[in-house]
């Protein structure tokens, strides 16, 4: 029976699947047939279904979180259905801090160790411990440690060698107890000593100022990972465009800004259909609704072929694309 996706992804396009199932328990879990196609889904913040989806959307609904002290950290044990930034939230409330760069992200903590959520100078690979899983084959729970997850840049194992072969069930987070600031990225510099209360206080004032709210305004958050580049193309684009931002990334590589790429080719207010890149924040594309998947598909080419353009770089988007059977990856070849 057809069940419509719009509501379960924040952007919101009006497709359906041909069968929808919420977990709310592991049993319930390793009980469940799967059969292709499928899709796992969290809060859909960052997936957009481009077209009717001929199989099961899976929506992890788990909850519980609990927490054990230790010596030197606190472990925080979170089911994969509980709301990250409640996580946040809710662990600040109790002072134990660490987590408060990733505030107001939008998802899952079940999606979060999937594209290693990151933010502000801090990435999740930094405090987990491990990763609990049920093996779709088996119907067994593994547990991964931080090594076997395979982090990297907006990426793990479960993109890769375990892709439609894991459900995770619960991430186990290791906070210490002695807390330092991370104050690197730009507007956080201005805060001086501050507690762990004021560094999540002033994200999410970063993060309302320029990023829209995907249940007021239809988005998937950021859309585009900011692109990786070696030190001698950095120095190739600086002599062109002296402001670009520019982030260390090992020793031979940087991290460029998609966001700023995007805007200063001049794609902000650009649109296609209902969807519009945003005005405030580059990175983002929002719906305005009447739009449909090839109407996206035809934005990301035209943002990918600008920017390659005018600065020799692929843009790569870093939100997870559905089409009728799949992950798909949108991607313009260049000669």
């Amino acid at each position: 029976m057809a069940h419509s996706l719009k509501p379960l992804h924040t952007f919101a396009l009006n497709n359906q699947c041909q069968h929808f199932v919420e977990i709310t328990s592991v049993e319930q879990l390793k009980a469940h047939r799967f059969s292709a196609p499928f899709c796992l889904l969290g809060e859909g913040s960052n997936t957009i279904f481009l077209e009717n989806y001929a199989g099961t959307v899976i929506k992890m609904a788990t909850k519980g979180i609990t927490i054990t002290e230790r010596e030197n950290d606190v472990l925080v044990s979170a089911a994969a259905g509980e709301n990250w930034h409640k996580l946040v939230s809710y662990l600040l409330d109790k002072d134990i801090a660490g987590l408060e760069n990733l505030a107001l992200i939008p998802g899952t903590v079940g999606a979060s160790p999937v594209q290693n959520i990151g933010a502000y100078g801090v990435e999740l690979a930094q405090f987990v411990e491990s990763v609990e899983y049920i093996d779709i084959a088996t119907k067994t729970k593994v547990t991964l440690t931080n090594a076997q997850c395979e982090f990297a840049y907006r990426d793990s194992i479960f993109k890769h060698a375990l892709k439609n072969k894991a459900v995770i069930t619960q991430v186990n987070l290791a906070l210490p107890k002695k807390w330092q600031p991370v104050l690197s990225y730009g507007p956080l510099k201005v805060l001086q000593n501050p507690t762990p209360k004021m560094v999540f206080e002033q994200v999410i004032e970063i993060r309302n100022a320029k990023l829209p709210n995907p249940y007021t305004l239809a988005n998937a958050g950021s859309f585009f990972k900011n692109p990786i580049i070696s030190n001698a193309r950095l120095e190739v684009l600086l002599v062109r465009f002296g402001d670009l931002p520019h982030y260390p990334y090992g020793e031979s590589h940087h991290k460029v800004a998609a966001g700023w790429l995007i805007d200063q080719a001049g794609l902000k207010g650009f649109t296609v259909a209902g969807i519009e890149v945003h005005q405030q924040q580059a990175l983002v594309l929002v719906n305005h609704g009447d739009s449909k998947g090839s109407d996206l598909i035809t934005m990301i080419t035209h943002i990918q072929n600008t920017v390659f353009a005018r600065y020799g770089i692929m843009l790569e988007h870093e939100v997870r694309l559905i089409n009728t059977n799949s992950e798909c990856h949108i991607i313009t070849e260049h000669a």
